[in-house]
């Protein structure tokens, strides 16, 4: 029988959120960290070290050194079994891509520390940037787990609202140091209180949330919305602009961008008007903006605006805003201009490329507004003509503009 270390986070995925964000801060707090994640030379490098820096990027650059870190190579399926089955709290970075292949070994390691610890049921902090997130885990571990297995007793599932930013690093950072991190200084993880099964950790930067849906929308609808806006916007204005700090320096941009999250966080207070004050989500916006324009933190506008599919999809931060507009009569014009900005963003990265499904966007744009609406964004031109005839005198703006 294998024995729980109550102080041990087992996290899968190496990335960017996973060490300059949850490792970070359970290490702390006084937590051993274990890296799982199929990357093999970072996991070696772990290894090897047992530590590793995040720089902060600020108008003051901090390095802070994490330690008591460890990696476990995911493809080592025994092995990582073995830090599900014995880890005092477990968390998941590793992006949407990834998450089908960690459900089997999961689901693995759940059957194993159930069999072996029944008096220890596992947490689990879904550090990814999706509404629903327990719900989708739930599905998926259950369709591999037998039906016997005690699910809702034995695992808590936590939704997190990941806030924190950190940009793409170039080539020459990564190879200086392939274990360095680059983030901005903000430090907060909110998070499901209700999610937890056990305590919840006393570590500095959690903060748990009663109605988690409702921040979960706010970092979706405010800060993901008004991130993109900033971004799509920006290029438009100017397609020679790199970094965010760059756009948001343009009075004109600010205050379309300002004004396009004030015009989200109306809807947000319609929606849930017991969790959120005007006076909240002013300040909340600000602060954004400020981070948003942090030129340390060199974040550039392909980074924030790439991956169009997703960022234009039907629930996502423009088109699930202006769904909940509809839904509330609420104004959505400002956040509009931005998703048809957003069907112009050509950003390429350091190399001089775009991200491969933004060019095949593109090549889907050339049939015009309306099949972008209907096919990526899930608009039906029949039932809501006005927005296919706003989006349309939009882009045809946009288009004259342009040229």
């Amino acid at each position: 029988m294998f024995t729980v270390k109550k102080d041990k986070l087992v996290l899968f995925g190496a990335g960017k959120i996973g060490r300059s964000f949850i490792g970070q801060l359970f290490s702390k707090g006084g937590y051993e960290v274990v890296f799982i994640d199929v990357y093999k030379p970072v996991i070696d490098e772990l290894n090897k070290r047992r530590n590793y820096n995040v720089i902060i990027k600020a108008d003051k650059e901090e390095v802070l050194n994490i330690k008591n870190v460890r990696g476990v190579f995911a493809g080592d399926g025994n092995d990582v079994i073995h830090e599900v089955e014995t880890a005092g709290i477990l968390a998941i970075s590793v992006g949407l891509n990834g998450l089908k292949d960690i459900f089997p070994l999961l689901a693995k390691g759940l059957l194993e520390r159930y069999n072996n610890s029944p008096d220890y049921p596992l947490d689990i902090i879904i550090a990814e940037n999706m509404r629903n997130a327990d719900s989708y885990f739930r599905d998926e571990l259950l369709k591999i787990l037998p039906d016997s297995y005690p699910f809702d007793k034995f695992v808590g599932l936590i939704e997190t609202s990941i806030g924190k930013m950190v940009p793409i690093m170039q080539k020459k950072d990564l190879q200086e140091d392939i274990l360095q991190i680059f983030a901005e200084p903000y430090n907060t993880l909110i998070l499901n209180k209700k999610g937890f099964k056990n305590m919840v950790p006393e570590i500095e930067g959690l903060a748990p949330k009663e109605n988690m849906k409702a921040w979960v929308d706010r970092k979706l609808f405010i800060h993901n919305l008004g991130h993109s806006a900033a971004s799509y916007i920006g290029h438009v204005f100017n397609p020679e602009f790199n970094y965010m700090y760059e756009a948001l320096s343009v009075k004109e941009i600010f205050d379309r961008v300002r004004a396009t999250m004030i015009q989200s966080s109306e809807i947000l207070m319609a929606k849930y008007p017991e969790e959120f004050t005007r006076q909240d989500l002013t300040d909340h916006i600000d602060d954004l903006l400020m981070r948003f324009k942090n030129k340390a933190l060199g974040d550039t506008i392909f980074r924030v605006g790439s991956d169009l599919f997703r960022k234009l999809g039907p629930e996502d931060r423009l088109s699930g805003a202006i769904r909940s507009a509809i839904e509330l009569n609420k104004p959505y014009d400002k956040i509009l201009f931005a998703l048809v900005c957003g069907c112009h963003f050509r950003a390429k990265d350091e190399e001089g490329k775009m991200l491969k499904s933004d060019s095949e966007f593109a090549g889907l744009y050339k049939h015009g507004i309306d099949t972008v609406l209907a096919t990526v964004c899930g608009f039906d031109k029949t039932n809501q003509s006005q927005i296919f005839r706003d989006a349309e005198l939009i882009d045809s703006q946009l288009r004259i503009y342009g040229s």
